[in-house]
């Protein structure tokens, strides 16, 4: 009896919590609402018009949209300047609409250049110029609703600050299929079986408030219960079908909902919906094969006896560590110079073991993963644009190690009459100027490139990207050959120095191994560009934390860690059912702990902004005229 009483008090407050939680989402849920514009199509007596000229429809089987509606709907998109126009339909179901409002902020999103492209999976209006770019089939037929709900999000990349939503009175559909729930999930870059198991937590410690803190626990419930008539009954716009129904039955309809999403398969097990093609899956696999068929000793150089910073000799051990990113075979040290701190793989991988490690990770399998969290770092992306704000206004700039230009993408918002070209190593470059997100796009080894870029831009920018490179000092040497005199070069790194490196040790996700070959102290940076010539004119740390999470990473790191994903190809045991089982079990465990875990880098965050000691530090530099 007495554990139940102390118990008493933590339930009212994880009560009180899960009411706040609801409060605010309810909330915002009606904010966003009154936000998506409805189409109002031309009155019936109206002269009729000409199919839509400059436009295609696309359309998830079995729904219609009338002319009038199509109608307005490009002239909608004419009169906000839209590009791209997801057509959501007045009737659509109630946990399809709140599911949306969760996922979407019309407002926010539209001017968001980074920001993922979401829909209700219906219907998509696109212009000429878009719907060419992206590389689309002149006549596109009928998709299903996730191929939809991913056209959206590509197209949202070629139209970045153009795509709009709207809903359409005229627009129809068939029902939602609850076997399709995972699919779509996925399809919206969500892990379904986290999601789930996140619904099923929520939905226990409802009953668990309920019956601990009554009072509390009956608030919680209710505003749960009733709040898609809360969010969508008095609305203006949408008329979702059955909403009393779907109100009286939510709760066992999510928890039907959960435990079928759960007892879906995975992508790429037998009998899941979206599982690749069986030969490419047996390709990869083979491939991933026969790379490791001779170890992974073959990925490394030999070991060096001294500091490569500055060739100081006998640098010890920091830490040792699997591959926590992705779970392939190989261990991996990084060593740290007792003299001048500087910290950097050892032994060093050879380029094909770079190749081996970077596979599917920004592109192929990983790609969308990536692609996601890269695109949810909008802020950071502006804070770096604006760092050049009371020292110049770049006129050409050149992004090094640019990726897929999320950063450029971004910091065209900033400096909209700025030429941004980007570099990287990988493909993505290339879709980045089809985007339109980059200028010019340079596929290559900067230092290569050089010689052939001496002079062109007064910026280069470097994000993330000095530590992963073999030679960081020939790396500074293209920048100052590229860069014309009186130019900036703006870098943003890791700190090595941080304390939270030390208190998490291999779960830090800056530490990134196997990518990241050198992590250099700020003192070490600055040094290095003093003899070449420059002056810093800015320093940050604070500032330039990366709010994406240290405990939130290591949380997942631990997870992936304790069960890695046995259906990945490189993974070197099969994927049993007990294994799969394993996996899921340590995710549907570490769901409370990323909710601790976002506290805590919430706190985090804040302390790092006031005390200035992040996990990443950023310095602006001037080159010399001379």
């Amino acid at each position: 009896m007495t554990r139940v009483h102390r118990s008493e008090p933590r339930t009212r407050w994880v009560a009180a919590a899960a009411v706040t939680a609801l409060g605010a989402g309810t909330v915002r849920a009606r904010r966003r609402l009154a936000a998506l514009p409805v189409l109002e199509p031309a009155p019936a007596q109206d002269p009729p018009r000409p199919p839509l000229p400059g436009w295609h429809l696309i359309t998830a089987p079995g729904v219609t949209a009338d002319g009038a509606t199509l109608r307005a709907a490009a002239d909608h998109a004419v009169r906000e300047g839209l590009r791209v126009v997801d057509l959501i339909p007045v009737r659509l179901e109630a946990e399809s609409v709140l599911g949306l409002l969760r996922l979407l902020d019309p407002t926010a999103h539209r001017t968001d250049r980074c920001a993922p492209g979401h829909g209700a999976g219906h219907a998509l209006l696109v212009a000429d110029d878009v719907h060419r770019r992206a590389g689309l089939d002149a006549a596109t037929p009928p998709c299903s609703a996730a191929d939809l709900l991913r056209l959206v999000r590509t197209l949202k990349e070629y139209a970045p600050d153009a795509t709009g939503w709207a809903l359409a009175p005229g627009l129809t559909g068939p029902p939602p299929d609850p076997a399709r729930h995972a699919e779509e999930l996925r399809a919206r870059g969500l892990p379904p079986a986290l999601l789930s198991t996140a619904q099923l937590a929520g939905l226990a410690l409802l009953v668990k408030c309920l019956v601990s803190a009554p009072r509390w626990g009956a608030a919680a419930t209710a505003l749960y219960w009733l709040q898609p008539a809360v969010v969508l009954g008095p609305a203006r716009g949408p008329r979702p079908a059955g909403l009393a129904r779907a109100t009286a039955l939510r709760p066992l309809r999510a928890l039907s909902t959960a435990l079928r999403t759960l007892a879906t398969p995975a992508a790429g097990t037998p009998g899941a919906v979206d599982a690749p093609g069986a030969a490419g899956e047996a390709a990869r696999r083979a491939a991933y094969a026969t790379a490791l068929a001779g170890g992974t000793d073959r990925f490394f150089e030999p070991r060096r006896t001294d500091c490569p910073w500055c060739s100081a000799p006998g640098p010890e051990v920091r830490l040792r560590t699997p591959d926590l990113l992705q779970g392939k075979p190989g261990r991996f040290t990084l060593e740290e110079c007792r003299q001048c701190g500087h910290i950097f793989q050892n032994p060093r991988l050879t380029p094909d073991g770079l190749d081996f490690y970077y596979r599917d990770f920004y592109e192929g399998l990983g790609g969308d993963g990536t692609a996601l969290v890269l695109g949810r770092m909008s802020g950071t992306y502006r804070a770096r644009a604006e760092l050049l704000r009371p020292f110049t206004t770049p006129r050409a700039w050149l992004d090094v190690g640019t990726a897929a230009a999320h950063f450029c993408n971004a910091a065209r918002s900033v400096w909209p009459d700025t030429r941004f070209d980007g570099l990287d190593m990988g493909d993505g470059v290339h879709k980045a100027a089809r985007r339109g997100w980059i200028d010019t796009a340079y596929q290559g080894q900067f230092p290569d490139l050089a010689d052939r870029l001496a002079g062109r831009y007064d910026t280069v920018s470097m994000h993330h990207y000095l530590e992963h490179t073999r030679d960081p000092f020939a790396e500074l040497d293209a920048a100052v050959k590229v860069l014309a005199p009186g130019g900036h070069l703006l870098i943003e790194l890791p700190d090595p120095e941080s304390r939270v490196g030390r208190l998490l040790g291999r779960y830090w996700l800056p530490w990134f191994q196997p990518q990241h070959q050198h992590l250099m102290p700020v003192g070490n940076l600055k040094q290095a560009l003093a003899a070449r010539g420059f002056t810093v004119l800015a320093e940050q740390h604070g500032e330039a934390h990366q709010s994406n999470g240290d405990f939130l990473a290591a949380t997942a790191l631990a997870a992936n860690r304790l069960a890695p994903d046995p259906q990945a190809p490189w993974s070197t045991v099969p994927a049993t059912p007990a294994r799969r089982a394993a996996r899921s079990a340590v995710q549907a465990m570490t769901v409370p702990c990323y909710a601790a875990a976002l506290a805590l880098d919430g706190l985090r965050t804040a302390v790092a902004r006031v005390t200035d000691g992040g996990n990443a530090y950023r310095l602006l530099a001037r080159k010399g005229l001379g």
